[in-house]
């Protein structure tokens, strides 16, 4: 993931046109299968629903929608554009795959703790043996078929045959890669926010409270305006939307790790509207609690700080 050069010579590379096409093809079929899975996700919701006699829950519904539709359109569109061997569409897809293989990392590590504590939950037999299940076909989803994907698009062929097919200098060429993948990341997060609102109920960890109503729907807004902001700033790599982004990061950091060391997760569903037969479900496979919570996000978020530390050098040396 580094700046983009000028177009080398079609005589020093092989060219990698058919591979191309292959993977888009099958980005494409991705992206369909993402399609799918919204309406699957309905049933599966309103299945749920009736198993545990209570009302679906609509507003769950929200944020998965939005997420594997935008993920379904992503892979359909960056599919076409690798077929037709386009520079944009290979700097995304590899910005895509690294951020895919890199969450992937991390969601393994995290599953690995937690296999000990998910045994313990389950009868031997059928129930372990689809949990080992599970596991596999989550490795397959989050490391190897990002990891294939990252392989292909890095190589030095791949590169070179979409820069000569390609000639134009494109948008993606205007920011180095590391530096467009974080403005990717804080455009996406402000999608995403917007409709937290509705599938969360406007609750929000705070400093060691949770924010209800209508501050916690003004501070989604804020949050989702910022983050665009920061997008749009990062690209143009502007010094000061480093500075903001570093605090910003922290600030969140400690607000959620004061807040799950204090207050119980499952106080958070209640606010959010969960059913009492749910939360009673959800606290059989309640694995966080209390430090516990605390410890596990300031793992998770001290591997994008690193991150923001490295791409620092983009903002004062590229031109």
């Amino acid at each position: 993931m580094n700046a983009e050069p000028l177009p080398p010579s079609p005589s020093v590379f092989s060219d990698r046109r058919a591979g191309l096409i292959v993977f888009g093809v099958l980005e494409i079929l991705i992206g369909c299968f993402c399609a799918l899975l919204i309406p699957l996700m309905v049933v599966g919701i309103a299945v749920g629903a009736k198993a545990t006699g209570t009302p679906p829950d609509n507003n769950a519904i929200v944020p998965g929608v939005v997420v594997y539709g935008l993920a379904a359109i992503a892979f359909v569109w960056l599919g076409v554009g690798s077929i037709m061997c386009r520079r944009w569409a290979r700097a995304l897809l590899l910005v895509f795959s690294w951020s895919w293989l890199l969450v992937g990392v991390m969601v393994a590590g995290f599953s690995v703790a937690l296999m000990p504590r998910v045994f313990e939950t389950v009868q031997a037999g059928p129930g372990k043996a689809g949990i080992i299940f599970m596991f596999v076909f989550l490795g397959i989803i989050l490391l190897v078929i990002p990891g294939v994907l990252t392989c292909f698009y890095q190589g030095r062929n791949v590169k070179a045959t979409c820069e000569v097919r390609d000639p134009v200098r494109r948008w993606t060429d205007a920011c180095p890669l590391p530096v467009l993948a974080a403005a990717l990341w804080l455009g996406l997060g402000a999608l995403c926010m917007l409709p937290m609102p509705l599938a969360h109920k406007s609750v929000l960890p705070f400093f060691g409270t949770l924010l209800t109503g209508l501050p916690a729907m003004l501070f989604y807004v804020v949050w989702a305006a910022g983050s665009l902001w920061l997008a749009w700033a990062f690209y143009r790599l502007m010094p000061a939307a480093w500075w903001i982004a570093v605090v910003a990061f922290l600030l969140f950091s400690v607000s959620n790790s004061i807040t799950f060391a204090q207050i119980d997760i499952m106080e958070m569903y209640r606010l959010m509207g969960y059913p009492q037969r749910q939360l009673e479900e959800m606290q059989k496979f309640n694995f966080f609690s209390g430090k516990d919570m605390a410890v596990w996000t300031a793992c998770c978020m001290a591997p994008w700080l690193g991150y923001l530390l490295w791409i620092k050098k983009f903002f004062r040396r590229f031109v």
